[in-house]
């Protein structure tokens, strides 16, 4: 009954897989939405000021943060949960992969979002006379929040491997 139940618990890890396929749908509306917002910025290049374009180029480098993190943690969870990936060409093989285990996946994903979180803090400070004073107080607690729990979990993980 012990090894049905066991086997029956290690096969379940199949079930991320839909998951995984769901982020790949993600980052494919990610990349939809990358490219729309480039041409619609084409036509109206000449006639948006430079912090427009600035902006503009702040949510492309926004989008282009989350779908780094959707590919790391595809990858990297699919090879820590589910299966090893084979790449037979060692040139096209990533060279993180098969090297991050949960924890660094997990310091990666908080130092990614620290990352979202500046470039969100960056366009709100250029923006700021349109933004109020409580919205632009809130995003940089939530901002610091992030920095924090980033420094705490690394922190953790050091402790960790001693």
């Amino acid at each position: 009954m012990k090894k049905l139940i066991e086997k029956i618990i290690y096969i379940s890890r199949w079930l991320l897989f839909p998951v995984y396929m769901g982020l790949s749908f993600g980052f494919i509306l990610l990349t939809l939405k990358f490219f729309q917002k480039v041409l619609c910025t084409i036509p109206e290049l000449f006639m948006i000021d430079e912090s427009g374009l600035i902006l503009t180029v702040l949510s492309l480098v926004d989008i282009a943060l989350v779908g780094g993190l959707l590919v790391m943690v595809m990858f990297s969870s699919y090879e820590n949960f589910i299966l090893k990936m084979t790449v037979d060409d060692k040139h096209q093989k990533l060279s993180w992969m098969g090297k991050m285990d949960v924890n660094s996946i997990k310091n990666k994903v908080a130092s990614s979002i620290v990352a979202i979180s500046s470039v969100h803090l960056l366009r709100l400070f250029m923006e700021a006379e349109k933004v109020s004073d409580n919205k632009i107080m809130w995003s940089v607690i939530v901002h610091l929040t992030f920095v924090l729990s980033a420094f705490g979990m690394s922190y953790i993980d050091r402790m960790g491997k001693k």
